[in-house]
């Protein structure tokens, strides 16, 4: 496993992290369906064998049953990692909603703590927070109380539109943006990659698989079981990007590298990316992830191939 530094925060960090969405399991709801929580244990446990230091989650996922699972097995085995974890969504009321007063923050910061059995959070990130508020600023100084009080050491946002990732940038505030980042997915590249470099602001590159499909798993047909994310995506959509992602054939190399592997790689092949969170549910799809950091870069003529999904 190789590091890299995490912007300024003087983090080092594994290139390819654990993100625990899919742990959470679509018995809880907000997941990418069934799991098994002792297979989900064990493949946190071969993470930190092979040397993932990054585990990134939120507390929606599973509502509450990710942070759950991380909590215990970090209790365990006693390792020292860095637990990145997001805040904003209102789970403790009948209708999830959005949420990012002060009030809530701080008692969502303490459930997550309590939880994942922490003193401290690495990393709290705001969960897909509008526009709106990250121009005005205020929920900042919410944040810097909460490191000010010791129950954060860094913040930041998870954003979900470039520009939101710009105006994180232009606030001056976050030490970390976490942005899709992927093969279908590269509208960062351009401006938002540049900016955060010139300030200093780390990078957690999410969703490297495209929920699932850039495994190349997936048909027309695929159907996906209620609490799924993907439960309710349009059928002709899940057909034509079942459909597109079989153009990608070439980056597979069978008994040398997955298409997984290799859209993974894609994404570590860009220097503004601290870390990239692949999700995982079991110790097979843990060791294919970690894999790819010792792997070579993709080919000239294969990023040259991706450039036509660059918006």
């Amino acid at each position: 496993m190789k590091y890299r530094s995490l912007g300024t925060t003087g983090l080092n960090v594994s290139e390819v992290g654990f993100g625990a969405w899919a742990v959470g399991g679509n018995k809880y709801g907000n997941s990418y369906g069934p799991t098994d929580d002792i297979e989900s244990r064990a493949a946190i446990h071969r993470a930190i064998e092979l040397g993932c230091n990054f585990f990134d989650t939120a507390d929606v996922y599973g509502l509450g049953h990710s942070e759950e699972l991380l909590g215990e097995v970090l209790a365990e085995c006693g390792e020292e990692v860095i637990v990145a974890t997001k805040v904003g969504s209102n789970f403790y009321q009948p209708h999830t909603a959005m949420d990012f007063s002060a009030a809530y923050l701080q008692f969502a910061v303490e459930q997550s703590l309590t939880r994942l059995r922490r003193e401290y959070i690495d990393i709290c990130q705001l969960h897909n927070p509008p526009l709106e508020l990250i121009e005005q600023g205020e929920v900042f100084q919410v944040m810097e109380s909460l490191r000010e009080q010791g129950k954060i050491r860094f913040y930041g946002v998870a954003v979900s539109t470039l520009e939101e990732g710009l105006a994180v940038v232009k606030n001056g505030r976050s030490q970390i943006v976490q942005v899709v980042y992927n093969i279908f997915n590269q509208s960062a590249v351009a401006e938002l990659f540049p900016r955060t470099g010139q300030a200093g602001i780390g990078i957690i590159a999410r969703e490297p698989l495209f929920s699932g499909f850039l495994t190349g798993k997936f048909s027309p047909s695929s159907t996906f079981p209620p609490g799924d994310i993907r439960y309710n995506w349009p059928r002709q959509y899940v057909a034509a990007l079942s459909e597109t992602v079989k153009t990608l054939s070439f980056l597979e190399i069978p008994g040398k590298r997955t298409m997984a592997q290799a859209a993974i790689r894609f994404v570590l092949d860009n220097d503004a990316v601290s870390v990239v969170i692949p999700g995982a549910k079991n110790i097979a799809q843990v060791e294919e992830n970690m894999m790819v950091s010792e792997m070579d870069a993709l080919s000239a003529g294969e990023i040259s191939r991706l450039a036509v999904f660059r918006k």
